[in-house]
């Protein structure tokens, strides 16, 4: 039986601050646990002002207070912008606090210029290339097989996961016999030849015997399918904003929105925007379904912006109600 997640940027929207975004994450949340989700990701991202998730272990410390049930983790924690032992007092932490809970998503790209590698005081593409062997440290540290055992962290046991939108990280997490998550919902290019090297490749682990993959999705549903589009409008000028240079907050909805633009600029919006389910419930969960049948995943994480709050948490229910119905 498929799962179904939620991955939060915690977007602070025009207009906002950032407390706001936090409460709105908070919100989602107990949503996402109330209607039978799985877990509840966060993503790591810096010096964005429309997005307020970089100090992704302090917002899942929130979060998981605010819920009882539902899994926490990083949809993913950059590995590059940190040290293997500051993660694993971060994440001991949070596992010493909601124990069986806890999810460690890990990704490669540091995703930042020269102002946050100075910021940061590190190489990140240097540290990129490191990423394999952090990953691994990360694991000994809290396995108890370094010289220096991190406090809290040792014998921490959060759920490792490998993150990627390459044959990169399906290539590692075959490796390392770890689950693998792609990041469908805004990179798709690689994703059946990932998904496949990943399959062919998997060595098992103690933690998976086989392999176990998470697909992402775009989620936008209301009662109508211009409903939907609409509320959807607000992370299409956000992905166009990126993609011209120009990131900012998440900006409002506004209707007719893709058809306003020029043609190359929808096109972009059809590629990237290809794992999405957009419309009604009905609709929904057939775009899901079929993707599931495409991908033979395992799981499924819906992430998906909105300007309102409440709208998102709606669109969850709806979605989740006719998935799982």
């Amino acid at each position: 039986m498929t799962a179904y997640s939620v991955l939060d940027l915690v977007p602070v929207r025009d207009g906002g601050t950032v407390g706001e975004a936090l409460d709105a994450a908070t919100q989602l949340a107990k949503t996402a646990e109330d209607v039978g989700c799985k877990r509840f990701w966060v993503a790591e991202h810096h010096a964005m002002a429309g997005i307020a998730g970089g100090a992704t272990s302090v917002v899942l410390a929130h979060i998981g207070n605010a819920t009882s049930t539902i899994r926490i983790g990083s949809g993913g924690i950059m590995l590059p912008n940190h040290t293997p032992f500051q993660i694993a007092e971060q994440f001991g932490t949070l596992d010493a606090l909601f124990p069986g809970r806890v999810d460690l998503g890990l990704g490669r790209a540091p995703g930042a210029g020269p102002e946050l590698q100075r910021a940061l005081r590190k190489d990140l593409h240097r540290a990129a290339e490191m990423f394999p062997q952090d990953v691994v440290e990360l694991m000994a540290l809290m396995a108890g097989e370094t010289a220096i055992h991190p406090t809290p962290g040792l014998g921490a046991r959060p759920e490792f996961w490998m993150l990627g939108s390459s044959l990169f990280g399906a290539q590692l997490a075959a490796k390392l016999g770890l689950p693998y998550a792609f990041a469908s919902h805004f990179a798709p290019d690689h994703l059946d030849s990932a998904l496949a090297v990943y399959r062919r490749d998997f060595q098992p682990s103690e933690a998976f015997e086989k392999p176990h993959v998470m697909v992402a999705m775009n989620l936008f549903v209301s009662d109508t399918e211009e409903e939907a589009e609409y509320l959807a409008s607000s992370q299409l000028q956000a992905f166009v904003a990126l993609r011209t240079g120009t990131p900012g907050k998440l900006p409002p909805p506004v209707r007719g929105y893709r058809e306003s633009l020029p043609a190359p600029t929808q096109a972009m919006l059809a590629h990237i925007g290809q794992a999405s389910a957009i419309g009604t419930p009905g609709q929904a969960a057939e775009a899901v379904r079929a993707f599931v049948s495409r991908t033979g995943a395992d799981e499924v994480i819906f992430g998906g912006s909105m300007f309102d709050p409440q709208a998102r948490c709606r669109s969850l229910r709806l979605a989740m109600e006719t998935l799982t119905g």
